[in-house]
């Protein structure tokens, strides 16, 4: 059983060490999956071993493909090119990646696939997803427009162009783009509106399929056209996770630090390691920060805004809603914990009002994460500066950073610890 709460001893001092975030959850799932459809042999090295990317291990184990795991960080994946039907439902706990990418997966299996989650997971939409499948032929169908979706795959699709409003998850296009090389038709995929939302993301799954084989064109702003070359078996090395990377790069700024990650801040590609430049602007972060592009960052940013000289206002992040919980709430919860006031809901924007004489106060919070990693990882921030904050449900962090509180011990922080 894990651990009931965890509560933050200030540290008083600059955090200084070498602390190497995980692999990323976003391009380990990718590089799972593709290897899994992948005929023959890949080595998927610097990847995450967490909850998420155990889910996607398990689920392609459950359709015939052999994955070993080495080391901490190694999956060797073994593919026939052709998932086959599981015996039973996959269960992927609450991982909105592996949960997206194999309900267009199983589009390519010749049977019946179940795609099931826990409580939260049946919580978050997947019908646009859905949709999307239907547009293509392909008989999918989810009741309560959240998991579970069966869908009854042949491999074949009835028709060569997808749209999908670009506003909603970018997981939906990138699970599309994923799936469509292995169809039996090249096929387009348009995503319509005006708000394409995170599109680095879309970025980071067109290189990966790239990278197994696949032929993927962007041929204009909103169009990617896919071929169905299917995907071959390659090694593919795994860059540390860029989410991950945000808290320490706020624990650095927070405790005026020396942090050193092992990996440049411009060297990363995803989406989120735009938020270095932000977080580096602190104590005077914009006083408007559109999260759109980078919205796993935004927790991080948030807590971080309550010690900032200015209020800060964060746009753009409506999807935070939709995520392991409703983040914008979550995180206003968190903030008024600390300090009645501290944050606003204003519709779909987060008002941080920034409070810098937080710092150094005992201020006594037990802050609910939800069971949502991020927001136990965030908050964790808040308990670097004030004395008394307590992360309830502490070990959810399993789900994307398992080492998250060794590697702060690491570094010097210490706590004050409830097994429950």
């Amino acid at each position: 059983m894990g651990r009931a709460k965890l509560t933050i001893i200030p540290p008083g001092k600059p955090l200084t060490g070498r602390a190497m975030p995980p692999g990323s959850k976003s391009i380990t799932n990718r590089a799972l999956l593709l290897a899994g459809l992948a005929k023959g042999t890949s080595r998927l090295t610097g990847a995450l071993k967490s909850d998420d990317t155990r889910y996607m291990a398990d689920a392609l184990r459950a359709m015939g493909v052999n994955v070993e795991e080495p080391d901490d960080t190694t999956f060797v994946v073994t593919g026939s090119g052709k998932l086959t039907a599981p015996a039973g439902p996959l269960f992927l706990g609450n991982a909105g990646t592996a949960t997206r990418f194999l309900t267009a997966a199983a589009a390519l299996v010749d049977g019946t696939v179940v795609v099931d989650g826990d409580a939260h997971m049946r919580k978050r939409p997947i019908a646009p997803l859905v949709a999307a499948l239907q547009s293509l032929g392909i008989d999918a169908s989810a009741e309560t427009g959240c998991p579970p979706v069966t869908v009854h795959g042949t491999g074949k699709f009835q028709a060569s162009k997808i749209q999908i409003d670009g506003g909603l998850s970018s997981q939906y296009v990138s699970a599309l783009l994923m799936m469509a090389a292995g169809g039996d038709r090249t096929v387009d995929i348009e995503l319509l509106g005006e708000d394409i939302g995170a599109l680095g993301y879309i970025d980071l799954t067109t290189a990966a399929m790239q990278a197994f084989g696949a032929k993927v064109e962007r041929i204009s702003a909103v169009i990617w056209r896919v071929e169905p070359t299917g995907y071959t078996a390659t090694d593919f090395h795994i860059e540390p996770d860029a989410s991950a990377a945000t808290y320490l790069w706020a624990a650095d700024v927070l405790t005026d630090g020396a942090i050193d990650l092992g990996t440049p801040a411009d060297a990363f590609t995803q989406p989120d390691a735009k938020a270095h430049a932000v977080i580096s602007a602190f104590p005077h972060l914009p006083a408007v920060i559109d999260g759109s592009q980078m919205q796993d960052a935004i927790p991080t940013i948030a807590v971080l805004a309550a010690f900032n000289e200015t209020p800060v206002r964060f746009v753009g992040i409506a999807n935070l809603r939709v995520k392991e919980c409703d983040r914008i709430r979550a995180l206003s919860t968190g903030l008024n914990a600390i300090r009645e006031g501290l944050a606003t809901e204003e519709g779909d924007d987060l008002v941080v009002a920034a409070d810098p004489s937080l710092a150094g106060q005992r201020l006594e919070a037990s802050i609910d994460t939800f069971a949502d990693h991020r927001i136990a990882m965030s908050f964790a921030l808040a308990g670097l500066m004030v004395d008394g904050i307590t992360i309830l449900d502490p070990d959810c962090v399993a789900k994307t950073f398992p080492t998250y509180w060794q590697v702060l011990a690491s570094l010097g922080v210490t706590f004050e610890d409830d097994a429950g």
